[in-house]
């Protein structure tokens, strides 16, 4: 391995620790499967990783970041034996690069993308088109993940286009590195509005909803799940078959995500 691509592995898996998104001995002597995961599924994840070691006695090691940038790090050689993405369009670029196995690939959640503000915040926002967002950051910024790249940014800027909004807005966003990062953002006081998924907003109590986009403002939010190409982990394939499975899903749907594929959404 060159020393560029030891330093690019560094640095995400860096990161990844100091968010605490990485379990067991260090990644690059793991022996659990590793999974790359796209950053809004910790709290979910996390909670179906420990059911998964309680049951079986094994451990998996999650390394979160945004969609794009694990992907890229998987195409640079990284190890990782699980791919999950918070869109279509990096699985597809997986799929066109030849690092996924097509055939263990599957839509596995959907989800919503809100508007949230700190907990204290005394207003609400109806989300129809042509409303006033520019006016109510009164002057702040607005925290959204990177709109080019990030999928919570692009479906955030899908949405307020098409709602008439993002002329007003588009001088005055904070872009950040993945969803979780424009989140704590606003948990912190440092933008008043943020777009993120539903799924942020629950797991963080110092914001709060005030604004729904409705689905039809952008493209289905979809995660889809694959084994990568080079995965040789006996064990990887039986997590996914587990992150797919009925023992799985409370897990899922506490943290406000939508099941897809067998099984469907609740009625």
């Amino acid at each position: 391995m060159d020393m560029n691509r030891r330093r690019s592995f560094g640095l995400l898996f860096g990161a990844a620790l100091a968010l605490g998104t990485a379990t067991g001995p260090a990644l690059a002597q793991v022996k659990e499967p590793l999974v790359f995961a796209a950053a809004s599924l910790k709290n979910a994840l996390d909670e179906v990783a420990t059911q998964w070691q309680r049951e079986s006695g094994k451990k998996v090691v999650i390394s979160y970041a945004a969609s794009n940038t694990l992907i890229k790090q998987i195409e640079q050689g990284a190890p990782a034996d699980i791919f999950m993405s918070a869109d279509l369009d990096w699985m597809d670029y997986g799929q066109q690069k030849n690092l996924i196995d097509a055939q263990t690939r599957s839509n596995l959640l959907s989800n919503r993308i809100v508007l949230v503000a700190p907990k204290d915040a005394s207003f609400t926002l109806n989300i129809t088109p042509g409303f006033d967002l520019a006016s109510a950051l009164k002057g702040g910024r607005l925290a959204m993940a990177n709109v080019d790249a990030v999928p919570a940014g692009k479906y955030g800027k899908a949405a307020l286009e098409k709602l008439g909004a993002w002329d007003g807005v588009k001088d005055k966003v904070a872009q950040a590195d993945n969803v979780r990062a424009a989140l704590l953002l606003v948990s912190r006081g440092e933008a008043p509005i943020g777009i993120v998924y539903r799924t942020d907003a629950a797991s963080e109590s110092a914001v709060k909803v005030v604004g729904t986009f409705p689905e039809d403002s952008h493209p289905p939010i979809t995660y889809p799940v694959a084994l990568t190409k080079t995965s040789t982990n006996p064990d990887a394939r039986a997590f996914l078959s587990y992150i797919r499975s009925p023992a799985a899903r409370l897990a899922f749907e506490r943290q406000g995500f939508t099941i897809l594929g067998p099984g469907g959404p609740r009625p």
